[in-house]
């Protein structure tokens, strides 16, 4: 045999499998699995260390003195989110469409009663108690936002070189007083993932770059005015600059969260081997949970948290280039950027990058408003995936996991049948 045809026979594993992935990246049902997988492996993977996390403070917290009460609390909201998952992508486009202005509206009242009645959390008044349950409101402004933005910038497509067409109503007064509000109750991190979302469907929309500047700038002024007004917030970002070094004040926190990235080493602990979850660390099941992860697993468990947000910015990438429906594309976007921002933003917290503001990793952290919420968002994108062209007549003609399960276990029977 010629070297030439040995070269040709030993390529023809890796031509096989280069072609397998070309067919895979074409297929329209790609950007819905990729979905459903990050989504699935991220709670799940949050679970886990949302009940390795929270496991000491449970036992401290709870007159049972049981381990799992926190766990059991994630656990309830992780279900109701997957329920909102499953109705959230099983909604057409055209149901979104028409959902942008009440999904805002009732935002915008529920985030409009935290003003007044709202309960005030570490400086931040944030939260609305109903009865035995507290809920975040500002987590459902995002969702509002984000179908508001797709939904006047669709009907403004053609007009949008106009600055008055954006502007109104869009930026006025729906986004600006979706950001005001979350502003008067002092929560600069929800303000800082609003701007992104705001950020992201404009610019789809393909306004020009040099607005951008103008409200970066003016964003940057407001939350100045917010950091030098609250000697709380004062206080986390003289601990970023350095000025502020007192392990047992405001810096305890985010040295705290380094020493467990720094005891994780390269490889962890272990899972559920946290020292720093035994009252060192404040929030390790909440703000903090990426420190812990990094100290129970090590560089491979927090590479594994940013490769799966890598490919959920994929997944989103992918609806966005290969949609045609403008509303999908703006929606999309804006989804993306709150996720994506929200993440980094927590991790640079947590590595000392960015000072602390006090935001959940999403999927991941411990909370109801933030699970339920950003899992129904996910089941958005899916809902957009599958009206990709061909994806829902392939997903309608593949057999369900149960039918599958039926058809293996009666194919034993026939034969035996047969064989008599």
């Amino acid at each position: 045999m010629s070297s030439t045809a040995a070269r040709a026979r030993a390529a023809r594993p890796f031509t096989g499998r280069l072609h397998a992935l070309n067919s895979w990246l074409e297929s329209p049902t790609t950007s819905y699995y990729l979905l459903v997988v990050v989504t699935s492996t991220l709670v799940i993977f949050g679970l886990v260390m949302v009940l390795s996390a929270s496991a000491v403070e449970s036992i401290t917290m709870s007159k049972s003195q049981s381990a799992f009460t926190i766990f059991r609390g994630q656990l309830t909201f992780a279900t109701l989110g997957t329920i909102g998952l499953v109705v959230a992508s099983r909604l057409s486009v055209s149901v979104w469409k028409r959902l942008a202005l009440p999904v805002l509206g009732v935002a915008l009242a529920l985030q409009l009663l935290v003003a007044f009645v709202g309960t005030s959390v570490k400086g931040n008044q944030n939260w609305l108690r109903l009865g035995p349950i507290s809920i975040q409101p500002s987590e459902l402004v995002k969702v509002g936002l984000v179908l508001f933005g797709a939904f006047i910038l669709t009907r403004k497509k053609d007009r949008l070189s106009e600055l008055g067409h954006v502007v109104i109503p869009y930026l006025i007064p729906g986004a600006a007083l979706a950001l005001g509000l979350v502003l008067v109750g002092g929560d600069l991190g929800t303000s800082i993932v609003l701007a992104a979302i705001i950020a992201a469907t404009l610019f789809t929309a393909g306004l020009p770059l040099r607005w951008f500047g103008a409200a970066g700038a003016a964003f940057l002024g407001v939350a100045t005015m917010l950091i030098v007004t609250s000697p709380h917030r004062l206080s986390r970002f003289d601990v970023w600059l350095g000025r502020d070094t007192d392990p047992f004040g405001a810096a305890r926190q985010p040295m705290q969260g380094r020493f467990a990235l720094a005891d994780g080493g390269w490889f962890g602990l272990g899972l559920g081997a946290s020292r720093e979850k035994w009252q060192w660390l404040a929030e390790p099941h909440n703000d903090f949970i990426f420190a812990i992860i990094g100290e129970e697993l090590g560089l491979p468990g927090t590479i594994m948290v940013l490769v799966l947000f890598g490919a959920l910015a994929y997944a989103c990438y992918r609806i966005v280039v290969r949609s045609k429906d403008f509303f999908v594309r703006i929606a999309t976007s804006a989804i993306m950027a709150w996720l994506i921002v929200q993440a980094l933003v927590n991790i640079g917290s947590v590595i000392g990058m960015l000072p602390v503001v006090g935001v959940p990793l999403p999927l991941v952290s411990s909370g109801g408003s933030s699970l339920i919420t950003t899992m129904g968002a996910l089941g958005i994108l899916m809902s957009f995936a599958r009206s990709e062209p061909g994806c829902a007549e392939r997903l309608a003609g593949r057999p369900s996991i149960l039918r599958r399960t039926a058809a293996v276990v009666a194919t034993p029977r026939r034969s035996l049948r047969g064989r008599r």
